[in-house]
């Protein structure tokens, strides 16, 4: 009867309901967005004046992006800050001969638009361009300025215990053991809360001395625990049918959507293109023993910290008295937390 009553009062609730409606609803916006930022070009150019006083530097600049690095040589610095602060130009960069010979720090001057990809790319660019200016001076040949030019890859293949190759999916299955992590922490600090007000709810209605003269305060605590608990795997379980009915659909539909995007640029059918599906949403295959350790880390935790929120909520008169009870279990949830 207590589970009864705690499941069926909160799944007809207006914010269970609208939370089960909304995570696979963010879930498929994120997918959207996904898409929508791997098709889109943006129009913006971010354009950077160079005052080049060594007249070495902007034409490899020039040769790297021509759109970004516009010659302002022979303007004058206030003249600059002027076309700054008109928004006719994204910033200026003054270069002299110390930058070049010494590590003497550039500055840029600028708007503050673009972001940090928009300072990295311009530092990486700068970077290069003063390197090979630098090379050239030092006349080294051009075996060594293809040394200094060179990278190095790094490609991992995992060997099974039956002496197989595989694809090394550790940065997939990373991503995946913080996404369950964050499942659980989550899932204890939502649903623990649940039964904590719970009890404070019943102590403040006085409904908690009829229900203890009919059950066992063992009883109502495993009561309300299995209620919560099986709010839980509702949810969830929702949740996951829906996300997985989603990408399944996602997957083709992405797919058939770049594909088209393709063939509208090239102006020619590509049917190649169509049947591939994105490289975000061509995921591992998932082993059935990550699932089950999943679920039973789950319910231990659910069942361990939900009765300690109980306590603390039988401890407590008002959820303002809960603050400074709620310490000594959060403290646990978040050393996890950040070991994770």
């Amino acid at each position: 009867l207590v589970l009864k009553r705690e499941y069926m009062t909160r799944v007809k609730s207006k914010g269970f309901i609208a939370a089960t409606i909304l995570v696979p609803v963010g879930f498929l916006l994120i997918i959207g967005v996904g898409i929508g930022i791997s098709v889109w070009e943006s129009d913006i150019t971010f354009e950077i004046g160079i005052v080049d006083q060594t007249n070495q530097i902007i034409l490899p600049l020039r040769e790297i992006n021509d759109e970004r690095y516009i010659d302002y040589t022979g303007f004058t610095e206030d003249s600059l800050r002027s076309l700054v602060q008109a928004e006719e130009l994204t910033g200026y960069i003054f270069l002299d001969e110390d930058h070049i010979s010494s590590d003497k720090p550039l500055q840029l001057i600028y708007t503050g638009s673009g972001g940090i990809q928009l300072l990295s790319s311009v530092r990486s660019d700068l970077r290069e361009a003063i390197r090979e200016e630098r090379l050239q001076r030092a006349d080294v040949s051009e075996d060594i300025q293809n040394i200094f030019e060179s990278g190095i890859s790094l490609e991992s293949r995992r060997l099974t215990e039956e002496g197989q190759e595989e694809e090394d999916d550790t940065a997939f299955f990373t991503v995946i053991g913080m996404a369950m992590g964050f499942i659980i922490f989550f899932a204890i600090m939502g649903y623990g809360g649940y039964i904590m007000r719970g009890v404070i709810e019943e102590k403040t209605n006085r409904i908690v001395e009829v229900i203890t003269s009919s059950v066992k305060p063992i009883e109502l605590l495993f009561g309300k625990m299995a209620g919560v608990g099986a709010l839980a795997i509702t949810q969830f379980g929702i949740w996951i049918v829906t996300i997985f009915g989603l990408s399944a659909i996602a997957g083709p539909v992405a797919a058939s959507f770049l594909g088209s995007g393709e063939q509208m640029t090239q102006g020619l059918p590509n049917p190649e293109t169509q049947a591939q599906v994105p490289e975000f949403l061509d995921f591992p295959a998932i082993e059935t023993s990550l699932i089950i350790y999943f679920i039973l880390f789950f319910l231990l935790g659910y069942i361990l910290y939900s009765s300690l929120f109980a306590a603390i909520g039988s401890a407590a008169d008002s959820e303002t008295d809960t603050q400074q009870l709620m310490l000594p279990v959060t403290i646990p949830i978040m050393l996890a937390y950040f070991i994770m």
